[in-house]
């Protein structure tokens, strides 16, 4: 992590004189850069909560009364500049093009084009009148690139739409006291020492260090992942400055009442600035994809230029010219190159991605569609993941038992019992007592799905009222409110008085919740089945383990207590004071606890399953507190049931905690704190020898953290995370995915994936279709390459044996962009053979999209047995015009002489050039004829890598499009009028056709006794060498 190297690192630089002339600037601007971000991993450094206002007024010359002068604070601003975010470094638009046009794959068919007019060129410059293959083969290999790289581009441009994200986040305008006068300024002129003022709606300007506040609350969720929203007062609660109660953040939101605040930090000094610099300023690793490709593109050049050089050497050896060498050696690199397969791979991944946006996955670049496939571990965030964001009232206590409410998103859960009169008294504390409103005109959306105009606790019990009650509206009419306390953190609980119409009850009833502690010393009755009875031992001890299971499952539980006050002293009209409280607010009668959490989403246990039957290692990350991380990662499975953790072991053993052995717990819950603590050997462990894993109360900082240690073990990391503080790691990770719903614009812009419905079930999904993108990519790639050796050899014989042309560069392009190019796309929609999902993930190193098994089988079995096909079929129909096999040996120089019109063949007819060349172009169409019928067999036995085509089936419609399109194409480039002029295309005679037959049910029958053999005997030789 290098969490102290970087100062080391950059002392080592300039040592001395020579040292720091010896090193170049850019290696300077390096190791600055590595500094910088290094000093950014480390944790927020803030001592400004722990000063008093005297010390803060001498740090920042600022009267806390009158704020900054206006001409100190022009000063400021002259010094720090504007309070804005520097925007991240973006790649402008032809960069990317030019990316699509030269990357990886589109290289290697440039030099093809080169290397083509190159050979034109040269053949331009010795000959008369040159053929014009070559130029053809040119202009046709830069127009694949330049179309596909478009098509590239204007699909990655189209789904990442970059957003000004940072700009949202600053507020435009702020409130400051400048002079001892209160001025609106716009926020960018907002400088540290400022005296701020907010009220709840506003976003805060600059990161404050409060000084006064009263019933402030900001929501900090897109900061810390807590969906709850923090109080800020002015005084210091805790030595971790993102915790602690007196300093509000740059871009939250104050939810309600107001505070005054000095600015500490402005712009990118910020938390959030520190993080959005963070974000953008992070290296990023190539996609696995890219790296196959680039794996892919080694293997086929090293194949092309071996075989070109061998037989430039030879066709030397032969007494060619060294101008023919070198246009045979051009030409064997060129007929290498599989011009189709550029397209089919852009094609495939765009299917994919379409396909994934059909399942609520938004793919942003391309290749991230694989990533995900070869992910090896997946760091999640809980709030909004896994959960559901929004508190639910999952359990009650009342009449000494507890209740178990549904917390399902369809209420297809379990009801409970509401018969008892004291869930009616609790119902009616917790409607009345609560100021949770549904926002206007919603009558005819579900409950649940209404939005409320209150805090996340308050709305809970709201909603839960309303499920169970009915309209709590028609309650809190029929009690009017007379007076009330709001809730505060001295006192920790709130408290308001009805009046109460209800025969044989007093006129007025005094309700209240809070911390259940607080309510309980409060009370000195509890309700049983409707009877009040004394609050003794029994029922307190009672209440305590009530309150400690509930908080054990991570809910956050609080109390309800009612009084029915006197008629005598408080009759109707009575003036109630809630500074002087004029009215008992001790010995009250307790009704009940509830408790709420935010719950997992339904789809969650099942998906975490799936992963960790893929092999893949599921970790939560969170803001939130331990107790509740560990509560829903055993609800969702990251922990599984019976695997415990140090703290569990030591319960049950009854011992400490350090003597616990660590290696002992399978499971670990790691605290933000400690996590602080620890080195990167430390964490290395903790990362290798637990199976299940959960971060709570981490960092931003932190989060990027454990991505990098994962990644230093050498797993493939996808990260998921909805706010502000997740994009670092997003940005890390190999993939990140951001959610399309409750995600910040931030986190959006740096995931690779956005999940549209937010929930962590379509990562899996993901995973699936990336998985398969992987396998079918690669039978795709077998079946292009496999036509490679039936087009190269025409064209070595030609060489070494003297055979007239077996096959022209005309045909071959009409073979790699005409016929196979539908049918290697098709490959793209076959469905997973094997149990896709029960498989470890890939190994980067070991399991490659190209490997030399696939090589070997592609050119040196199916490959050869497709050249024979084409050779058959090119003797037999010479053999037919009268050139026997043995009378072609050596022929070619005489052949290709345009003066030589009276060649005889073996029975003594004399052929004349034009006559010779309209059988050879005859021959040029049957080879490739022979060549698509081959491919059909070709296709159906590349549709399993292990599975027999029978158990498969043929329910690829796409595929068998593919098959008749290829044929319908070959037949009409053979039989349509002006072909012979167009392309040099001949008809056939129907029975030339079935020359390869034998060939092509041979290929079948061949690779299904192999992949029997495979199936039969794992692990066995034939596995060894042909499994690809």
């Amino acid at each position: 992590m290098g969490l102290g190297k970087g100062k080391d690192d950059y002392k080592l630089a300039a040592t001395s004189e020579d040292d720091g002339k010896k090193r170049s600037k850019k290696e300077l601007k390096k190791a600055k850069e590595k500094k910088n971000m290094d000093e950014l991993k480390k944790e927020v450094d803030l001592d400004d909560h722990k000063l008093t206002l005297d010390e803060l007024h001498r740090k920042y010359g600022t009267d806390l009364a009158r704020g900054l002068t206006s001409a100190r604070a022009r000063e400021i601003l002259l010094r720090d500049g504007p309070n804005t975010l520097t925007p991240p470094p973006t790649t402008p638009e032809w960069v990317k093009f030019c990316r699509q046009l030269f990357g990886g794959f589109s290289m290697l068919l440039w030099i093809g084009a080169i290397l083509c007019f190159l050979a034109y060129a040269i053949q331009a410059v010795s000959e008369e009148e040159p053929a014009n293959d070559n130029l053809y083969l040119g202009v046709v290999l830069s127009a694949v690139v330049i179309v596909t790289g478009c098509f590239s581009y204007y699909q990655e441009a189209k789904s990442s739409k970059i957003m000004d994200s940072f700009k949202n986040l600053v507020p435009q305008q702020a409130l400051v006291v400048r002079d001892g006068e209160k001025k609106n300024i716009n926020a960018q002129e907002v400088v540290v020492g400022d005296l701020v003022e907010v009220k709840g709606g506003d976003r805060i300007p600059a990161d404050l260090r409060i000084i006064s506040a009263s019933g402030c609350k900001v929501d900090n969720s897109s900061l810390t992942g807590e969906s709850e929203p923090q109080t800020r007062t002015p005084d210091f609660s805790n030595d971790n400055p993102l915790e602690t109660r007196n300093i509000a953040f740059f871009s939250t939101n104050c939810v309600e009442g107001t505070a005054r605040g000095i600015v500490i930090n402005t712009g990118d000094r910020t938390v959030m600035g520190r993080i959005a610099t963070l974000a953008s300023g992070l290296e990023v690793g190539r996609t696995p994809i890219s790296i196959e490709i680039e794996h892919f593109i080694h293997i086929i050049t090293g194949v092309a230029v071996f075989l070109g050089m061998s037989f430039f050497v030879l066709s030397l050896i032969l007494g060619y010219s060294w101008l023919e060498a070198v246009i045979f050696l051009i030409g064997i690199i060129v007929a290498n190159v599989p011009e189709g397969l550029l397209a089919t791979v852009t094609v495939c991944l765009t299917l994919t991605a379409k396909r994934m946006a059909k399942k609520n996955c938004l793919v942003k670049n391309l290749e991230a569609v694989e990533t995900l496939g070869s992910t090896s571990t997946i760091c999640s965030d809980k709030t909004g993941t896994l959960t559901q964001n929004r508190m639910t009232v999952a359990h009650m206590w009342f009449d000494n038992q507890i209740h178990e409410a549904d917390t399902t998103e369809n209420q297809s859960g379990t009801s409970f019992d509401r018969s008892s009169s004291t869930w009616a008294a609790l119902a009616r504390v917790a409607g009345l007592c609560n100021r949770a409103v549904f926002l206007a005109e919603q009558s005819n959306v579900p409950i649940l799905k209404r939005d409320v105009a209150g805090d996340a606790s308050e709305s809970a019990l709201l909603k839960c009222i309303e499920l169970c009650c009915g309209s709590v509206q028609g309650m809190r009419d029929q009690y009017n409110k007379v007076t009330e306390i709001p809730f505060n953190s001295t006192n920790k609980y709130q408290l308001s008085v009805h009046q109460n119409k209800n025969e044989g009850e007093s006129k007025h009833l005094l309700v209240m919740k809070g911390a259940p502690e607080r309510i309980l010393d409060r009370c000195s009755t509890i309700l049983i089945q409707g009877k009040e009875q004394p609050l003794d031992d029994e029922m307190k001890d009672a209440f305590q383990n009530a309150y400690m299971e509930l908080g054990g499952l991570g809910e956050r539980v609080l109390g309800f207590c009612h009084f029915h006050l006197p008629d005598d002293q408080f009759a109707e009209g009575f003036q109630f004071d809630c500074e002087e409280v004029n009215f008992p607010t001790e010995n009250l009668c307790f009704v009940g606890l509830m408790s709420m959490i935010d719950p997992p989403r339904a789809a969650v246990p099942d998906a975490v399953g799936k992963c960790r039957s893929a092999g893949i290692k599921v970790i939560m990350v969170t803001g939130d507190h331990p107790i509740t991380a560990k509560a829903i990662a055993k609800g969702v499975g990251i922990i599984s049931e019976g695997n415990e953790t140090v703290e569990d072991i030591a319960a049950r053993l009854n011992i400490p905690v350090n003597e616990v052995n660590p290696r002992d717990a399978k499971a670990c819950v790691v605290h933000g704190g400690d996590l602080k603590d620890l080195t990167a050997e430390q964490l290395d462990d903790i990362l290798k020898y637990h199976t299940e894993i959960v971060f709570a109360r981490t960092s931003p900082q932190q989060k990027l953290i454990i991505v990098e240690g994962c990644q230093r073990q050498g797993a493939i990391v996808a990260v998921t995370g909805d706010g502000v503080n997740d994009s670092p790691a997003l940005k890390k990770a190999d993939i990140g995915v951001a959610m399309g719903i409750s995600g910040s614009d931030v986190s959006k812009q740096a995931a690779d994936m956005i999940l549209l419905d937010d929930n962590f079930a379509s990562i899996v999904t993901g995973v699936e279709e990336g998985r398969l993108i992987f396998d079918n990519l690669k039978k795709s790639i077998a079946y292009t390459l496999t036509s490679n050796i039936p087009e190269i050899t025409p064209f070595l014989l030609f060489i070494i044996a003297n055979i007239p042309l077996p096959l022209g560069t005309v045909t071959i392009l009409c073979i790699d962009l005409g016929t196979d190019m539908v049918p290697a796309i098709s490959l793209a929609y076959e469905a997973a053979e094997s149990d896709i999902m029960k498989r470890q993930p890939r190994n980067s190193k070991t399991d490659k999209l190209v490997n030399e098994r696939l090589i070997s089988i592609a050119y040196g079995q199916i490959g050869m047995i497709q050249a024979l096909a084409g050779f058959f079929t090119y003797f037999v129909i010479l053999a037919e015009n009268g050139f026997l096999p043995s009378k072609l040996l050596g022929i070619r120089v005489e052949w290709d002489n345009k003066f030589c019109n009276d060649l005889e063949d073996s029975y003594g007819q004399q052929w004349t050039y034009e006559q010779r060349k309209i059988v050879e172009f005859t021959c040029h169409t049957a080879f490739f004829a022979s060549i698509v019928v081959v491919q059909w067999a070709d296709l159906i036995i590349c549709k399993t890598r292990r599975n027999s085509v029978f158990q498969q089936g043929m329910r690829n419609k796409i595929l068998i499009f593919g098959l008749f399109e290829e044929t319908a194409l070959a037949a009409f480039l053979s039989y349509c009028p002006g072909m012979g002029i167009a392309l040099r295309m001949y008809p056939l005679k129907p029975n030339w056709w079935f020359c390869a037959f034998p060939y092509s049910l041979l290929i079948f029958v061949y690779d299904e006794i192999r992949k029997l053999i495979i199936r039969r005997s794992p692990g066995g030789w034939v596995e060894r060498e042909t499994y690809y």
